[in-house]
């Protein structure tokens, strides 16, 4: 019996220094994806849009934060139920250990629970893109709040929570495919569905009005997204975190790759508005599945990924929902074409960042599961989000009002602008100056 005990000791999982360092690191990385989503919505808006979109990312690190730690967490990650979790002691973190183990790994609750933060932060931060220009700050805040508790803390239980049903299933989300991209955006597509289109939709031009920004912001997001791929694995003692670093740069690649090809053809130019959303359209379609293809699948995945997220886009001017910045033909599109090709490429190990390996290989009994896990997620998404965009417009109300909307919500709703125009100078000079620069804001938010 003592000899029994002191092989049980031996084999328990100890605090490993280095895990827990790099999922510190990896932590932070995904929390820069969410400033980075700031700055690529930011500049694919117009003008006059352009703070409303960085706050609009900006408030979700905020209101998450704080419902993560009171109640976000335990809901999601605790156990005894297939459909939502229910740990008391991780209410508000109170009986937390601060070297107590995440179950079955080297790193510490806290680091586990704060590197989940990140992603419960940046998952509703994504639907706004689909919103841009024509919601009241106040309701989109309250919305936040509101799906994260009813929508993302459900769902992540079901793909990541080691009693979620579809965790049992045997459902492969590396690093969130279902519980992110496609939560994220068939919830955008609820919600449009609901509050209608923007002023001028399908009649004015709307294009992006500083394309040097959605660069940057699209830089940032796949920096981050290394962090957010890799750390899934919660440390990197047997490679598979190495593996997963390397097929989303390589997915990445490829879909950028893809969709200015795509373009060209089909509209004859290279654009760097494309090259952007390619890159991020990989982004999103490695991320189910990058721990359980390899390289060459990784390419096959991204590629693919970006011929249908860039015929994608244009479906709402087919169907008529306003999706202003392509967060369904992106996010939603490409969380289904990666977690779907999982059923075709997979070659080994896919994980849930949770807890447990799956160990997979491409079949049909793998991508049923795979639908199983989409369909229920993106139909659940779709409704619920839909429904708490009824019940807030009926109550408080969802959008601004038309002239708000025309004249800009940024000055509407936070009495700012993104741009100075007035000139620097004085006299006749500045006076010139801010009147140029005032034509050319105007022909900009035209």
């Amino acid at each position: 019996m003592a000899s029994a005990a002191i092989t049980l000791a031996a084999e328990a999982p100890k605090l490993s220094s280095a895990n827990t360092g790099f999922m510190l690191i990896a932590s932070a990385l995904v929390l820069i994806m969410t400033p980075g989503l700031a700055f690529f919505y930011g500049g694919m808006v117009r003008v006059k849009s352009t703070l409303n979109m960085l706050m609009m990312s900006f408030i979700s690190i905020g209101i998450v934060t704080i419902l993560w730690v009171l109640y976000g967490f335990s809901l999601a990650f605790g156990t005894n139920n297939s459909l939502i979790g229910w740990d008391t002691d991780w209410f508000g973190l109170h009986k937390v250990g601060l070297t107590e183990l995440w179950p079955g790994y080297t790193i510490p609750i806290f680091v586990f629970m704060v590197f989940q933060m990140m992603f419960a932060i940046i998952t509703p931060a994504l639907i706004s893109g689909a919103l841009a220009d024509r919601v009241k700050f106040s309701a989109w805040s309250l919305f936040v709040a509101l799906w994260l508790t009813v929508v993302y803390v459900p769902v992540a239980h079901w793909v990541w929570g080691s009693d979620g049903w579809a965790f049992k299933l045997g459902v492969i989300d590396f690093a969130g495919g279902t519980a992110v991209h496609i939560n994220a955006g068939a919830g955008a597509l609820g919600v449009i569905l609901v509050i209608g289109k923007r002023v001028g939709f399908k009649k004015d031009p709307m294009r992006p009005h500083s394309l040097p920004l959605v660069m940057l912001g699209a830089g940032l997001l796949w920096f981050g997204w290394f962090g957010f791929n890799a750390g899934s694995w919660l440390g990197n003692d047997d490679g598979v975190g190495a593996l997963m670093f390397v097929n989303t740069q390589v997915a990445t690649a490829a879909a950028m790759l893809a969709w200015l090809a795509y373009e060209k053809i089909r509209h004859g130019a290279f654009t760097t508005l494309g090259a952007a959303s390619g890159a991020v359209a990989g982004l999103v379609a490695i991320t189910p599945s990058g721990g359980a293809v390899s390289p060459l699948g990784a390419i096959a995945v991204g590629a693919i990924a970006g011929v249908a997220c860039a015929a994608a886009v244009g479906l709402k001017f087919k169907f008529g929902y306003d999706d202003s910045l392509d967060v369904v033909g992106v996010h939603m599109v490409g969380g289904i074409i990666g977690s779907l090709l999982i059923g075709f490429f997979a070659t080994g190990k896919g994980q849930s960042t949770a807890t447990g390996v799956f160990y997979g290989d491409h079949s049909f009994t793998q991508l049923w599961k795979q639908f199983a896990g989409v369909g229920a997620v993106l139909a659940y998404s779709l409704i619920a989000s839909a429904v708490l965009a009824f019940l807030l417009d009926k109550t408080i109300g969802m959008r601004v009002t038309e002239d708000e909307e025309v004249a800009g919500i940024d000055q509407a709703e936070h009495a700012e602008t993104a741009y100075d125009f007035s000139g620097a100078g004085g006299g006749i000079a500045g006076s010139a100056t801010s009147v140029l620069a005032a034509t050319e804001s105007k022909k900009v938010d035209a």
